[in-house]
């Protein structure tokens, strides 16, 4: 492991280095992560094809950031997990348990979300496609 030993702003830009690391190592050891960065591309994506209000795009940006941060949060505790105690031990279940529920309580929250913004946009495009 690289021990960031930089001072001031080269410290400061290496701290970026770690972090967009520790990202791109999540989306290539998690699926989840991977599900997640793909249905945000395709919320994304649609969003701009319905070309929708600023406040829903805010909504669908925060609900994905949220999904994202907690799956990396998840990604981190289970990986602290693993090296701290590689058996099978009841706290360590429950510890990652509680942050994969994190994980489904966002992608909830995300969903809730979704549904809220697209749902009259939606509507509407199928009703003109109908008539």
């Amino acid at each position: 492991m690289v021990k960031n030993t930089a001072v001031g702003h080269k410290k400061f830009w290496h701290s970026f280095r770690f972090a967009a690391h520790g990202i791109a190592a999540a989306f290539k050891s998690e699926l989840n992560m991977k599900v997640h960065s793909g249905l945000a591309v395709l919320v994304v994506a649609a969003a701009a094809v319905f070309r929708l209000p600023l406040s829903s795009w805010m909504l669908l940006l925060l609900a994905i950031t949220l999904v994202l941060t907690a799956e990396l949060l998840n990604t981190a505790i289970e990986a602290t997990i693993d090296l701290v105690s590689p058996e099978i031990h009841p706290l360590a279940k429950k510890a990652k348990d509680t942050a994969a529920g994190a994980v489904l309580l966002t992608a909830v929250f995300a969903v809730i979300a979704g549904i809220y913004v697209f749902y009259h946009p939606v509507m509407d495009w199928i009703t003109g496609v109908m008539s």
